[in-house]
Order: structure tokens, then sequence, then C-alpha cells
């Protein structure tokens, strides 16, 4: 069961490239079986737009996220039968107002936002994945008069995502360790503080049924492995928790880009099971109409890996 939970296309995100319905058929090209679709949730403050996104405002971000909801439900009904697509977001949270704008969201989408991707991109309000001087900025922005500017930006960062975690149960939990995007081989372990929180986040998205990508991105981003290293992984897998697979693609291109190495990560780690997310009539118990299903085969055997 080939699948990803998370991806975007330059047709609803200035920073990706090509269309969604050109995503779409790129990964039914490959043989995805499922396969997720996840534009950013809207940001609501100038302050909070790229520069990528010049004469543009939030308003605009609003009206292009429901043309994304149209767009990909009208695929999901055309490329039926050969793909199974999922409908969802990629969550943001810079200040409060993003929670609570995408709180009126769902509700105003509810049965169209089938599952969401939790994720951080913002450690004060700061983005942390944008360039290395900005990551920069964010780490020196924290407060680090009790301890270092390190271990409190990492503290900052796991509370802001257990913040998004508590209130809105995402079904997938998204990238979960980018604060280390541009410092890979940080330990958490050097952290006690820091690890204590994500632990916490671990064993409280485990405890309402998440699961955890292993995403693929941090390959194209020089790392030695998905996210989440495996300090992380590790974690998740002692308390039992469910693990998926997501290309994080920003456009056709990067359609099941490094596929092909995560294997030997997962056999490494001693992953036995993957999950993935599919369609049920019944909403779970946020509201959305997905649940998680184990894979019925070993996931080592499928045929899509043969072709990396």
């Amino acid at each position: 069961m080939p699948f990803s939970h998370h991806s975007h296309s330059g047709q609803f995100c200035k920073h990706a490239v090509g269309s969604l319905e050109e995503v779409v058929l790129e990964a039914v090209r490959q043989g995805f079986e499922v396969y997720g679709l996840s534009e950013h949730a809207p940001r609501y403050r100038t302050a909070d737009l790229y520069p990528e996104e010049e004469g543009i405002t939030p308003e605009d971000l609003t009206s292009q996220f429901e043309l994304y909801l149209a767009e990909a439900h009208r695929l999901k009904a055309l490329y039926a039968p050969q793909i199974r697509l999922l409908v969802g977001l990629e969550t943001e949270y810079i200040t409060t107002l993003d929670l609570d704008s995408l709180a009126a969201l769902l509700g105003r989408h509810r049965g169209q936002v089938e599952y969401l991707v939790g994720s951080v991109h913002h450690v004060n309000a700061i983005p942390i994945d944008f360039d290395l001087v900005t990551f920069q900025r964010a780490v020196g922005s924290i407060d680090g008069a009790v301890t270092s500017k390190d271990c409190a930006f990492l503290c900052a960062y796991f509370d802001a995502q257990y913040e998004l975690l508590h209130r809105f149960n995402p079904e997938v939990v998204g990238h979960l360790d980018l604060c280390r995007l541009y410092n890979p081989t940080l330990q958490l372990s050097e952290y006690p503080e820091a690890l204590e929180r994500a632990t916490r986040n671990i064993l409280y998205a485990i405890s309402y049924g998440a699961l955890f990508e292993i995403n693929a991105a941090a390959l194209r981003k020089n790392w030695s492995t998905p996210y989440p290293g495996p300090e992380l992984l590790q974690i998740i897998l002692q308390h039992g928790g469910r693990l998926t697979l997501s290309d994080d693609s920003h456009g056709p291109h990067a359609v099941g880009l490094n596929y092909g190495r995560l294997p030997e990560y997962i056999q490494r780690a001693g992953i036995k099971e993957l999950w993935f997310l599919e369609h049920s009539d019944t909403p779970n118990a946020s509201g959305r109409n997905v649940r998680a299903t184990r894979m019925d085969q070993p996931w080592a055997t499928h045929s899509f890996w043969t072709q990396f």
C-alpha cells in the first residue's frame, strides 16, 4: 500500500511548482494507491507573508484555500478509478490567531477537510524553515536567561507543537523534529528539558491515535535520515506509536522523491508495521472523515518498492 499524506502544489503554494492535477498524475504514474493533498492553511497577518507572496493579501490566501478545496475534491472524484485521494490541510501556528482561525475554517468546511497534518513552522512568530539566517533569528529571539538559547528554542518549538496537537488532534503529526532542520546532528538528549517536552508530545499524540510521518523531505534538505531522526523515532516505537509515510512534495518533481531511501531507514529502526489513512463515512472523534488502517501485508513485500 504505497502512500503519502503530505503534499503541496505551485497552484496553491508559492514556494512549490506545478498544478495540483500534475501532482496527482505523477502519483498515479508512480503507482501510489493513497495520496494525501495537504495545502497550507491560510495565514491571517500581512506580517506572516513570505517574500514570494508580495502583492498577495491574507484575504487572498483564504480565497485561494477555498479554491484548493474545490479543485482537490474535483480531482478526487475524477481520478477515483486510479488512486484514492485524501483532501486535507497542513496547519500553521504563528500566533493564537492561526489556531482560532483554523477552528473557524474547519467549522465552515466540515466534511471537506478530511484530515490534518499537524505542523509547526514558526517559533516566536519567526519562520524556522525559510533559510538559515531566519532560523538563527528565531533561535536568538527566545529568552534564554534561565537556560541556553538552543534549549529555550527547542522547548518553545515543542510547547507550540503540544498546543497545536492538544487543540486539534491532527491525524498526522508533520515533521516532528523540524526544529533540528539546520542542525540535524543535534541530540535532544543533550537538552533534557526539550526531550521531556518532545516525549510528552509523542505520548499525547499516541493517546488519541495519531500517525507519525516518516517524512522523506529531510533527505532533500541534506539530512542523512528522514524526519523524525532516530532519537525520537525510537521513543515513538518504544511507546507503540503508529508510523506512516509522506514525501512532503512541493510539485510533481518531488512526488515520491527519495522514497527509495526509506526502506533501509525503516528496516534499521525495526519498524514492522506501517499505517495509512482512508476515507470513512463515519467521522472520527475530531469530526473528520478518515480512519487509520494498518497495511494488510508486510510493507517491504509490496511491489511498489521494486521501482527503486
